[in-house]
């Protein structure tokens, strides 16, 4: 048996914006292996963000103005959830005064990637490829590197299913982002800009399009007969009963 119980600390509000809200929390005892945070959506469908158990704080996109949400953050070790907070929060209210650019058009860069000439930074910051790391039915992940840098913040643009611009402030030490609320089957186009002294210096663009519903033909079907032409497993794969770890 572990040593100690992992005890999660308050979740609590950083960022509040329109469309999106970040969350911190603390590990008094631990540690954990992953967490997922839930929320329901403005439609009320049920999200899940997974989260890697080295973080401490996340920012969730993808949300209405003006609308009020419930977050659980569980903490989960060996595969069972082992501990929740929760937090109730309120999104910002809109604020049409201040349009984000279009996703499909970069904005003008000539006044911002020039700093002025008394206070010209070191070295320019300049973003490497932005790349898939993870593609699912809901959620596209996303990472990339900083050759030379180093930027303040990030910020992640796209449009949802809707049409409806998005933006996900990122931190500047982050290399990667999960986005979720995501649709099935549907390409988007994501933008993320790196930020320094609260001007755009430099942007990197990738399309993406989400994987389709797993109702679809099952990939064991297809892939079991090559298997057993190929090479044959050394041993019969089973599984154990399923047992329920948590009920709430």
């Amino acid at each position: 048996p572990p040593p100690s119980k992992p005890v999660l600390g308050d979740l609590s509000v950083t960022t509040v914006s329109p469309v999106s809200v970040g969350l911190q929390w603390s590990v008094p005892e631990g540690p954990f292996d992953s967490f997922t945070l839930q929320y329901r959506d403005a439609q009320g469908q049920p999200q899940a963000l997974p989260i890697d158990g080295g973080s401490r704080s996340v920012t969730v996109p993808g949300l209405s103005p003006s609308r009020r949400y419930r977050f659980h953050l569980y903490g989960l070790r060996g595969g069972k959830r082992i501990d929740r907070v929760s937090i109730d929060i309120s999104t910002a209210t809109a604020e049409p005064e201040e349009p984000l650019p279009p996703s499909e058009e970069p904005p003008p860069e000539h006044p911002q990637t020039e700093a002025p000439p008394s206070e010209a930074p070191p070295a320019r910051a300049v973003l490497g490829e932005l790349r898939v790391s993870s593609v699912t039915p809901s959620s596209v992940g996303l990472q990339w590197s900083v050759p030379e840098g180093p930027f303040d913040s990030f910020t992640l643009q796209y449009r949802d299913a809707q049409g409806q611009p998005q933006a996900l402030p990122i931190d500047g030490g982050s290399r990667s982002v999960t986005v979720p609320g995501l649709s099935p089957s549907r390409r988007y186009r994501f933008h993320l800009y790196g930020l320094r002294g609260g001007k755009r210096i430099d942007r990197v663009s990738i399309d993406i399009t989400t994987e389709a519903p797993s109702t679809e033909a099952p990939p064991a079907e297809d892939h079991q007969p090559e298997s057993r032409r190929t090479e044959a497993p050394p041993a019969r794969a089973v599984l154990g009963d399923l047992r329920v770890s948590s009920v709430t």
